[in-house]
């Protein structure tokens, strides 16, 4: 499976599928218990908070959110890369970061194309509309782009060309937008428990070990991630504005009359834009609500260190909650397909005068079916069941004792190599099909060397979305790069420091703020299964 995986023989989400066929008739495991693998309740989050996810981007919220914060922002370079950045992974926290990256890019290369202009421009005077960004909705040709996880995304065209030609000064610019787009969508991702994929394996593979002990929730993993996301955001700013812009402060932050001119035509881009939305529906209200809601229950479900209304109204004998983070994302999905569009009873109907019609609720099934990545499912339950069959057959537990030489190694040098060896590993393969195939076998090896398993586990989840150098990496990077402007050799120059930072981040990350929130110092009780000869070290200091 992982040579099918990484060569892509066959789609992923078949490959995902022979655990189904193999395991049974190679006496691994019956067939009922494998099928559960591939529902388990790491899938039903993944499912529940895209159809929240389906929900903002089906109402244009995304969109309106971004413009928003841009008019606060303003169109100086610096803060213009930073201000797009920002938008980007705050969105990719929480819907797709493909979506994410498809929304901004035109967006991104709008302003610039007005920016660039000269002030005398009429159309830039006028603050007249911009077909770039239009181009994602209305353009009945795109290009269509199979992306590593199988998945066939829309990608927007690249933009217009400008009357005039482009300084090179002007086009590293667009460069520089293009890759802290694509790069914020990827970091944005990390913050949040559904934020990418890979989060998610990780959840799953912890609550096998730990006979679903609510080691990772969202809580705690967002305790974990957000500031290792904002540091590793606030350091790509500073790379890319270094490589791209330069370090010149007065340019940088747009002082000069010229300069001056030509950001008011492009923060009149960006306020067309943002009055053709209109005045907030009550859709968007209501989708606002139920989003922040869905985000709140999230966090005060099982904090930790407080009860939480899943403790207190939803607990067992042991007053742990039986109520999962996928319940609550299932529950909102399901209360979106209920609530209407629009004030009911404000809505006439053509067929029959007089009388009113029904709203539309704010999702229905059309939309989910048509973007809800169904293959991704598959693909998540196939590691699953692998890394259950790998338990069951006894190869993890065999895999682990090959692997107590390590023990004298110290363990944040082993962190370390193993974070780049699975940066290095996801620039070439699915992220989510790498931390499948990684996450069992340390958990293993650090069983084996008396280690915390999530001190191993926690930063290679994280590697595994540090894919900034090529453009088949991950789906942002190609849809950034085949927006045009941007080699090959521009995306590695730029990505491979990016991934030292992310490494570096990581490792602060893990060796400080972290310890606290998974006591990383001791060995868990929950680890001890095939794992007894730790037992005198349970208690004894980690890392």
């Amino acid at each position: 499976m992982a040579l099918f995986w990484c060569f892509e023989a066959l789609p992923l989400a078949v490959t995902a599928l022979f655990p189904l066929i193999l395991f049974p008739m190679m006496g691994i495991m019956d067939a009922a218990e494998v099928c559960i693998e591939y529902f388990n309740d790491t899938n039903i989050l993944f499912i529940g908070g895209l159809l929240v996810a389906i929900a903002v981007e089906h109402w244009n919220l995304h969109k309106r959110i971004a413009l928003r914060v841009l008019l606060i922002i303003g169109v100086r370079p610096a803060l213009l890369m930073l201000g797009f950045m920002m938008v980007t992974a705050f969105l990719s926290m929480w819907i797709s970061n493909t979506a994410t990256t498809a929304m901004m890019v035109p967006i991104a290369h709008a302003v610039l194309e007005q920016l660039h202009k000269a002030p005398q421009d009429k159309d830039a005077e006028k603050g007249s509309d911009n077909q770039t960004f239009e181009l994602q909705e209305t353009s009945p040709q795109k290009e269509v782009t199979t992306l590593d996880n199988g998945q066939v995304h829309p990608v927007p065209p690249g933009p217009l060309e400008p009357k005039a030609q482009r300084t090179q000064e002007q086009l590293r610019f667009s460069q520089g937008m293009s890759l802290c787009v694509c790069y914020s969508a990827s970091i944005g991702g990390i913050a949040t428990l559904t934020g990418t994929t890979p989060n998610l394996v990780l959840q799953a593979q912890v609550n096998i070990i730990s006979k679903n002990a609510n080691v990772v929730n969202f809580a705690s993993w967002f305790g974990f991630a957000f500031p290792a996301m904002i540091i590793l955001l606030l350091l790509a700013w500073v790379w890319l504005q270094f490589l791209f812009l330069g370090f010149n402060f007065r340019k940088n932050f747009g002082m000069g009359e010229e300069a001056r001119a030509q950001q008011q035509a492009a923060v009149r881009v960006i306020q067309t834009e943002h009055r053709r939305l209109g005045p907030m529906t009550f859709a968007e209200m209501a989708v606002t609500f139920l989003f922040v809601l869905l985000v709140i229950l999230w966090f005060t479900r099982e904090p930790g260190f407080f009860p939480g209304w899943g403790n207190l109204a939803f607990s067992n004998n042991q007053g742990e909650s039986i109520v999962s983070d996928g319940t609550v994302a299932i529950f909102m999905g399901i209360i979106m397909f209920i609530v209407p569009s629009k004030i009911p009873g404000l809505t006439p109907n053509p067929e029959k005068p007089g009388k009113l019609k029904a709203p539309p609720a704010l999702l229905n099934w059309k939309t989910v079916n048509e973007k809800m990545p169904w293959n991704i499912v598959f693909l998540l339950g196939g590691g699953f069941a692998l890394a259950k069959g790998s338990a069951e057959s006894g190869l993890s537990e065999w895999l682990g004792d090959k692997l107590t030489p390590l023990q004298s190694v110290p363990p944040p040098a082993i962190v370390c190599i193993l974070c780049l060896l699975v940066a290095i590993f996801t620039e070439c393969t699915s992220n989510v099909a790498t931390t499948t195939l990684f996450l069992p076998i340390l958990a293993s090896m650090a069983k084996a060397i008396c280690l915390n398993p999530l001190y191993v586990m926690l930063p290679c989840t994280l590697a595994a979305s540090l894919a900034f150098m090529l453009p088949v990496a991950t789906p942002p990077n190609a849809i950034a790069f085949s927006f045009g402007g941007i080699k090959v050799s521009d995306m590695v120059r730029a990505g491979f420091l990016l991934n030292i930072l992310g490494v570096l981040v990581i490792m602060l990350a893990i060796n400080t703020w972290s310890i606290p929130i998974f006591d990383l110092n001791t060995f868990p009780s929950w680890a001890l299964t095939n794992a007894t000869h730790c037992l005198a070290n349970a208690t004894a200091p980690g890392p």
